[in-house]
């Protein structure tokens, strides 16, 4: 019997948000968009993932609402709506769940600070110096301990090497 591809048999709001962002490779998708990725080629460059599965995962984060696509001249690029942008507590506390539990003992390959007062965020995605859990807007994230470990030449890698703000685009609108 093959495996389902749906939750439909489910009453449960976690099985309802699987059905969006639950496919492999929408998170990663997602935290380069977080990261300032918004064009087709530098996430397909940085996540070595197909073209196909690509075109998929962002259809569907289009249709849910999660991303929205904005043509501009040749190179239509993908944005995160304000429905995408309420998942990054998800994707920072399970990026912090793999860091403790997945792969304990190794350094982190990116950092998140708080842009306001610079402070690190600690594994719950508080800033220990205000007291706040600042949103992506309010993020610089940068390059960890672990960042060397795995060198990487696409534009996407290089531009993590300097600390950026998160949600910045990679490129500017005008860059071909």
């Amino acid at each position: 019997m093959a495996l389902g591809t749906g939750y439909s048999q489910q009453n449960c709001n976690l099985a309802r948000a699987l059905e969006v962002v639950g496919e492999r490779w929408t998170m990663l998708v997602l935290r380069d968009c977080f990261y300032g990725v918004r064009r087709f080629s530098d996430l397909l460059a940085h996540l070595d993932i197909s073209r196909a599965v690509l075109t998929d995962r962002l259809g569907a984060l289009v249709d849910a609402g999660v991303l929205a696509r904005v043509a501009d001249g040749g190179h239509p690029e993908y944005e995160l709506t304000e429905a995408g942008k309420a998942l990054w507590p998800s994707i920072y506390a399970l990026s912090q769940w793999g860091e403790q539990y997945v792969s304990p003992g190794s350094y982190p390959g990116r950092v998140f600070s708080h842009a306001e007062c610079g402070t690190q965020l600690d594994r719950f995605g508080r800033c220990p110096d205000c007291g706040t859990i600042p949103g992506p807007e309010d993020l610089v994230v940068a390059p960890g301990p672990g960042e060397a470990v795995h060198p990487r030449s696409d534009a996407v890698a290089v531009a993590l090497r300097e600390p950026r703000r998160m949600l910045t685009p990679l490129r500017s609108r005008s860059e071909a």
